[in-house]
């Protein structure tokens, strides 16, 4: 049996666009055992995967704000010891990045796989691994991921992206149909304009139940005002990524800008509304077996009215 490692930290959006790789990876290696190192936000995610063996999670964000402590220095080193334990045939990296990525590989003991210098978003991170793989960078992250992964443990990925994840088997059993709005990001640039959601929810809101997610204070005092449009919306408690899962498996429609819980959605086959506003989804739009709208673009935002209109398309009604 042989083990491989994968090393995939972040973020939320890149972590889902890597689980394809691990869908083909097992097909081509069904006896071998497969560990992920990812940030430990994010284990509870990839813990879903079923064909991840072992999760190992990877505090380098909390690391990286507390190098003045000795603690940090002492906890890193723990990480490594434990992460050298044991030795794999293949290690692959699909991040890409050299502090992120690149320096774990070079700390784990067996082969490392890497985009080499053409390939890569940082350049010096190809010089820690052993073999380096040429990839285009003009494909889609996910078509990259199993590029890389194919080339690294020999086989030739084919058919659409499968994410491995049981839409089915996560869903809450018997729950109430209700719309999920994924109304933050990271970069302002890609948000939809607040009056725009609420003028949604105030759409939606007499035909089914909302869910208003959120990931930071800021993002849930948004979604209490966005909330307020509509009689039927609520605004949860922040929950582990893997209950989210969850509250997204069992939604009848997500709507959402360019943030990771979309491409989660996509991931699960919900049917999804995607709206960009500042980049473009070519390179790392949503991809996905289930109903899916992609609205905008670099500098092209879409309506209320549009979307509210590729809700009903997805949803296969006129009302949602």
């Amino acid at each position: 049996m042989s083990d491989v490692l994968f090393i995939k930290t972040s973020s939320l959006g890149d972590v889902i666009h890597h689980m394809p790789a691990l869908t083909e990876a097992r097909r081509s290696r069904p006896d071998a055992r497969f560990a992920w190192v990812v940030d430990e936000a994010y284990a509870p995610l990839a813990g879903l995967h079923p064909a991840v063996d072992e999760v190992i999670p990877v505090a380098a964000r909390a690391w990286r704000s507390s190098l003045h402590r000795p603690s940090a220095w002492r906890a890193m080193m723990q990480f490594v010891r434990g992460l050298r334990t044991r030795r794999y045939d293949e290690i692959v990296d699909t991040q890409g990045l050299f502090l992120k990525s690149a320096l774990i590989a070079r700390c784990a003991r067996g082969r490392r796989h890497g985009y080499d210098s053409g390939s890569i978003r940082e350049r010096a991170a190809s010089w820690l691994y052993d073999v380096r793989h040429r990839v285009a960078r003009d494909r889609h992250a996910i078509e990259r991921n199993r590029a890389l992964t194919g080339l690294a443990l020999g086989y030739a990925p084919e058919g659409p992206p499968d994410y491995g994840l049981d839409r089915s088997r996560l869903a809450p059993a018997g729950g109430a149909r209700y719309g999920i709005l994924l109304h933050g990001t990271a970069r302002p640039e890609k948000q939809w304009p607040e009056d725009n959601w609420r003028a949604l929810a105030q759409m939606l809101g007499g035909e089914i139940d909302l869910v208003v997610l959120h990931g930071s204070a800021s993002e849930r005092a948004r979604a209490e005002r966005i909330a307020s449009a509509s009689p039927r919306a609520q605004v949860p408690e922040r929950e582990p990524l893997d209950a989210v899962a969850r509250t997204i498996a069992g939604a009848s429609f997500v709507v959402g800008v360019d943030t990771g819980l979309l491409h989660l959605a996509a991931a699960l086959g919900v049917p999804l509304v995607a709206i960009f506003c500042a980049s473009e989804p070519g390179l790392t739009g949503p991809m996905g077996q289930g109903p899916m709208k992609v609205l905008g673009g670099h500098g092209a935002m879409p309506s209320v009215d549009e979307v509210a209109a590729a809700i009903a398309d997805v949803t296969g009604a006129r009302r949602v």
